[in-house]
């Protein structure tokens, strides 16, 4: 086979409807329930539970806008590939470049996060924190290079644990929580200390701990009957999550308060195990550390699936180098791309402040969805799956939220954006200087 029939080599389609639900699930519950709802905490106080439901709202928008792509154009890549097919060059490297610096800042922030919990449970000092979580990432890529089949299972092992352990903190705290919501569940701004840009803020960040849905689309080329699977999978994932996130965050926010929540995200980086001790409950924190461990090692697989899967559709396009675009072994793996994100994640792991991290993936990911929601908008009457309004709403959303995170974080990410295009530029001179 020559070089160019290499380059063209397809995924497998290996993952069904509830292997596809696994995989969103993997991507989502982890680091958006264990660590962001105590960083969103301490922007909204008590309304932080108002805030999940709105981006909740936002998120399911940009879902069903997803789910109809990825089925119209079931292709690695995402919005990448979306932009490219309904927008245009510059659109499609946007929405590919935000979604790795977006994703990218998320997977060193479950990696950090699982260095959190598990250091806590054994009662060991922060300052380990750093070099355990690139263990971690290293020790993901090598399961993720052995195949998609054992990935597949081990994404099911790891998610189940988790939400075995989310249940057992609801129904843990709930005598905790039902003494304590009097004080604890005050609303009102004034009882809460919350403003108006800290709520938005925090709808911004919970928004960010849902979208781990797309990497059901990042994967479409991998599932089987996409335009039926993905979609349904999609669905699924949104709503199992949006239950669990409001449940368990109303708990920890009534048994601890918002600002105790808040707290141990900035100190130990394991609020809900933290909240957990409180409940006494023999075991309790241990229980959730082992949950919270297996989650954001579910996290960080899926993330770095996905990302090394948008690496690939940039290399095959030489928006980024085509070294990228190559698969290899007998299940087809875009080796090189996977270990170029282990390498990317590692560099923000050294950050080593998941507040910092989590915060850079909010301005970078909404911009990503605005491209996803007006892709949507260009499909056909006959291949779209819902109402226009849905993606409209959606891509309102983004735009509108975008405005909302810090200052610096916004500036960082138009920094990026225009960093990412003079990158095209130079890429595509070099595809002319290849062309004979």
């Amino acid at each position: 086979m020559d070089d160019s029939g290499k380059r063209n080599r397809k995924l497998r389609r290996e993952l069904g409807l509830w292997g596809a639900v696994f995989m969103g699930l993997g991507s989502i519950v982890g680091t958006g329930v264990f660590v962001s709802t105590g960083i969103a905490a301490g922007s909204a106080g008590p309304l932080v539970i108002v805030a999940i439901i709105l981006a909740a709202l936002v998120a399911a928008c940009n879902g069903f806008s997803s789910a109809q792509l990825a089925a119209a154009h079931p292709v690695s890549g995402g919005t990448y590939e979306y932009g490219y097919r309904w927008l245009g060059a510059k659109a499609g490297f946007t929405a590919g470049w935000m979604f790795l610096c977006a994703k990218s800042a998320s997977a060193a922030t479950a990696a950090l996060g699982f260095a959190g919990y598990a250091l806590s449970a054994f009662g060991a000092g922060n300052e380990l924190r750093v070099p355990l979580a690139l263990i971690v990432t290293v020790a993901v890529t090598v399961l993720i290079l052995g195949g998609m089949r054992r990935t597949s299972r081990y994404n099911t092992v790891v998610v189940s644990l988790a939400l075995a352990a989310l249940v057992f903190f609801v129904l843990a705290g709930l005598p905790s929580a039902g003494r304590n919501a009097g004080a604890n569940l005050v609303f009102a701004s004034g009882g809460g200390g919350t403003s108006l840009p800290g709520f938005l803020e925090a709808v911004a960040l919970m928004f960010v701990a849902y979208t781990g849905y797309g990497r059901i689309a990042t994967l479409s080329e991998e599932v089987r009957e996409p335009r039926r699977v993905i979609p349904r999978a999609i669905i699924v994932t949104l709503l199992v999550t949006m239950l669990l996130y409001v449940t368990v965050t109303a708990v920890a926010v009534a048994a601890a308060g918002a600002s105790r929540f808040a707290s141990y995200t900035s100190g130990e980086a394991a609020p809900l195990e933290m909240v957990a001790r409180e409940f006494g409950v023999t075991g309790a924190g241990e229980i959730l550390a082992v949950g919270a461990v297996a989650a954001m090692a579910g996290v960080l697989l899926n993330l770095i699936l996905g990302l090394s899967r948008v690496w690939l559709a940039m290399g095959r396009r030489k928006d980024m180098p085509p070294l990228l675009a190559g698969l290899k072994g007998r299940s087809a793996q875009p080796v090189a791309a996977v270990v170029l994100t282990c390498g990317v994640i590692c560099a923000l792991v050294l950050i080593g402040d998941v507040k910092t991290t989590w915060s850079f993936s909010a301005f970078t990911v909404l911009v990503y969805y605005a491209l996803t929601n007006l892709s949507a908008l260009k499909l056909t009457p006959e291949q779209r799956l819902f109402p226009r309004w849905v993606s409209w709403a959606g891509l309102f959303c983004c735009l509108f939220l975008a405005f909302w995170v810090k200052t610096s974080v916004m500036v960082a990410g138009l920094a990026l954006i225009v960093f990412g295009l003079l990158w095209q530029r130079v890429a595509v001179k070099l595809q002319r200087q290849d062309i004979p």
